[in-house]
Formats: C-alpha cells, structure tokens, sequence
C-alpha cells in the first residue's frame, strides 16, 4: 500500500501521534518522560518547530506543533531518533522503538486548533478505568495529570518554557486569566458532552479542516507530480510577505487610506479586503489578523472574510479591484526570487 502523501509547507500546523512497536511501553516511568520533554525542547529550538501542546500516554504520545519554515520530517527524524537512542541506552535494549512512520494529521487552524488541542488533553481519561467515572472525577484525573500541557493552559504557574500557550489561547481572547478560563471550561464540556473526534475528518486524507481547506491543499499540493525535487506550490509558498510588508503594499496598490481601513466599521470592504490578502499571502492565523487590523477578535476576522466572499461574488467592481490587487501581489512575490 502507498504510503500517505506527507504534505509539508511553510506555516502548517499538525497533530503528530506515534505509538511504540506492538504497542509496547515508550515510558517506563516518569524519568523517561523527562528526557522525552527535555529532547522535545531541544529539538523543537533546533528546528523552529513550536509546540502547542502535548500528552504522553505510556505507549503513545500526541503532540499539536506548528512549522514555520515547512520542515516536519527533519524535526520530527531528529527527534525520534534523539528519544530512541536515550531509550534503548537506557533500558539496555536495540531496535526500533515506534510502530512504523509518525501519524501527522494537517490541521486547519482557524477552524480545528481548539478542537485539536482538547482531543489531544482529554486523552488520559480515555483510558479503560476512566471510562465509567463521572464527570468530576475525570476532571480531576486529567488535572493530575503531570504529562501534559493542559496544567499550563489554566495555571501560568505549571507552564514547560518550550510549550508555545499563546497559539492555541488566542482563541479563547489570548493569554490572559479570562482566556485560561474559556479554554478550561471548553475542555470541561469534552467531559459531559459526546463531541465529535475532530481528526476523524482527516482519515483517508490526512487533512483536519474545513471544504475550503482541504481544497486549498489539494489543489496546491495533491496535484504535483511525484518526483519533484521540490514541488513548484511549496516554492510559491516560500514566497510570501511578512504581514507589514504585506500591509504596505496593500494600501499603495488599493489607494486606500491606513486610517480609515484601520478605524472603519467591521463591514469595511477595505478592511475585509485586507484581512483576506493577508490570509493569503502572510498565512497568519485569524487571531493575528485581528491584532494587525486594529485588535478585533478572530470570529469578527472571519466574519468580515465571510461577507466578502458572497460581496465579490455579486460585485463585479469589487471583485475587479481585489483580483487587480491580488495579481500584483503575486507579481511582486515572485520578485522577491
């Protein structure tokens, strides 16, 4: 059977999982699992490869990290073998360690990095001796439970420094004592409620997002021909603007004036115009959109992105004057060669 095509690019967020051959142990206690974060840390530093979150379970692990500058499988090589290595030293044994190749799942962002991130925290309780508990209790045994991030999203005090919290809180209103407790309530549900596995989505495709996404990447990666040393997308990729490059650009191309695309309503067609190219063109989150536009929360960045796509459909002017923009930010990308 092929193997799944692993799809890397510049600003990809994923969840990684891997579990050990035949389903042995990965840790035989907690020593273990203190190099693996230590090796963790090492590597996500070496590599640029920030990490949202994690849980250790004793034969698998989980982890939700993002790659800015596209580089998943040398991250993910250096690190495996790193952990291997201490592994068999240490318990006096050789051999491959994990089950075959590391799972990675792309994520859509925007749309399923809460979702993600809760799937990955409420693992300790999907333990068979947990399944009959109530609620409380299970809120309690993922609270004691010291292999994983999720202390670190409630408390500033039992935060990791390699853990990268802001990514995923900025979600809930960004790293502050109402976003912990958004983020702490949105896991609690996972506790009463039967929801939905969100990586469910990506079985067959690899891919957690929503139809516009999935597209996108297929569109952008799955049509490449296999045996390109690099696929043509991917080099586009690299060709991107940073968000106040991109910024600059927009209102000398548009005309448009900073001030009143930056103080206007949240129906602007600039503002929303705005938002849209540096979606596309910076590929920073919605919640980083916000901020760069004049501090709105990311559901009103969606929102305002929404409302444009239906008013370019209808509008020909408008659609005339983004798709105009548009070009010329491409044009200029490729000079940046």
């Amino acid at each position: 059977m092929a193997r799944a095509l692993r799809i890397q690019y510049p600003g990809a967020f994923y969840h990684v999982t891997c579990r050990g051959n035949e389903r042995r142990d990965i840790f035989l206690g907690k020593p273990d699992q203190e190099v693996f974060l230590e090796k963790l840390a090492i590597s996500s530093d070496t590599y640029n490869v920030p990490i949202l979150a994690y849980v250790l379970m004793t034969n698998h692990f989980h982890l939700l990290l993002t790659t800015p500058d596209g580089n998943l499988s040398e991250f993910m090589r250096h690190f495996n073998i790193s952990y291997t290595a201490f592994f068999n030293k240490q318990h006096k044994r050789v051999g491959h360690l994990y089950q075959g190749r590391y799972k990675a799942f792309l994520v859509d962002a925007d749309n399923y990095l809460l979702e993600v991130s809760r799937y990955i925290h409420l693992n300790p309780i999907r333990i068979k001796s947990l399944q009959k508990k109530d609620a409380k209790e299970n809120q309690a045994a993922l609270m004691s439970y010291k292999a994983s991030s999720l202390p670190g999203f409630l408390f500033k005090k039992k935060r990791r420094n390699f853990v990268n919290y802001g990514f995923v809180l900025d979600y809930m209103g960004g790293d502050n004592f109402k976003g912990r407790k958004r983020y702490g309530a949105f896991v609690a549900k996972g506790l009463t409620q039967d929801l939905d596995n969100p990586l469910a989505l990506g079985k067959g495709s690899g891919i957690v997002g929503d139809e516009g996404f999935v597209q996108w990447i297929k569109d952008t990666f799955v049509r490449q021909k296999k045996g390109q040393r690099e696929q043509p997308a991917l080099r586009e990729l690299k060709k991107v603007f940073s968000p106040e490059e991109l910024m600059d650009h927009f209102f000398r191309l548009s005309g448009e004036r900073k001030d009143d695309v930056l103080t206007k309503g949240k129906n602007s067609d600039g503002r929303a115009m705005l938002m849209e190219l540096l979606y596309r063109f910076s590929r920073i989150t919605q919640p980083r959109i916000g901020e760069m536009v004049g501090g709105v929360d990311y559901s009103a960045v969606s929102q305002a992105r929404s409302r444009l796509w239906k008013k370019l459909a209808k509008d020909k002017n408008l659609r005339h004057k983004f798709e105009t923009i548009e070009k010329q930010l491409a044009d200029l990308s490729r000079l940046k060669i």
